[in-house]
């Protein structure tokens, strides 16, 4: 498996475009991850705020990451807007029998694979040598598209998160 995405980010929406990423628990089969991303289609094709359209864009990623932008330059996204994004990605979750919006789960990239971790695992993970500080990990906090361009998947020591785990 490639970390490579770059090349499926719209070219033309601006590097503060909103971001919002919901990882799921599990990957998605080929025939979901074709609806999935289906379903995103029509929903950011219909996007609106307050009665003008948005410019957005939604991509499931590695069978498992919902990536969801908003171009804000030509019309703002307003909590009407945001709520109507977070009814389809729990349309999603219920349709597929997953959960996205665990925050404790964290993601990893070890060996070829993308393996979850839970938060409160972590530095068992760490102490049984399965992730270290090069580890690459999937930073789901990052808020524009310059951030997931830069610092969506990094190195576990360049996150938020290697600031707070024991270094060992």
């Amino acid at each position: 498996m490639t970390l490579q995405y770059h090349h499926l980010l719209p070219s033309d929406f601006h590097p503060d475009s909103r971001v919002w990423i919901y990882q799921s628990e599990r990957s998605f089969t080929e025939t979901e991850q074709i609806e999935i991303d289906e379903l995103l289609l029509q929903f950011t094709n219909s996007w609106t705020s307050h009665g003008a359209k948005v410019k957005g864009f939604g991509k499931l990623f590695f069978n498992q990451f919902i990536v969801l932008l908003a171009d804000e330059t030509a019309s703002g996204v307003s909590g009407c807007s945001t709520d109507s994004s977070v009814r389809i990605i729990k349309e999603i979750e219920n349709r597929y029998n997953t959960n996205l919006f665990n925050r404790q789960h964290l993601a990893f990239f070890i060996g070829e694979n993308i393996i979850q971790i839970p938060l409160s695992k972590l530095n068992e993970a760490i102490s049984d040598k399965l992730i270290n500080l090069e580890t690459y990990y999937f930073n789901n906090v990052v808020l524009s598209k310059k951030e997931l361009e830069d610092k969506w998947i990094i190195k576990l020591r360049d996150s938020w998160l290697g600031k707070k785990v024991v270094k060992v």
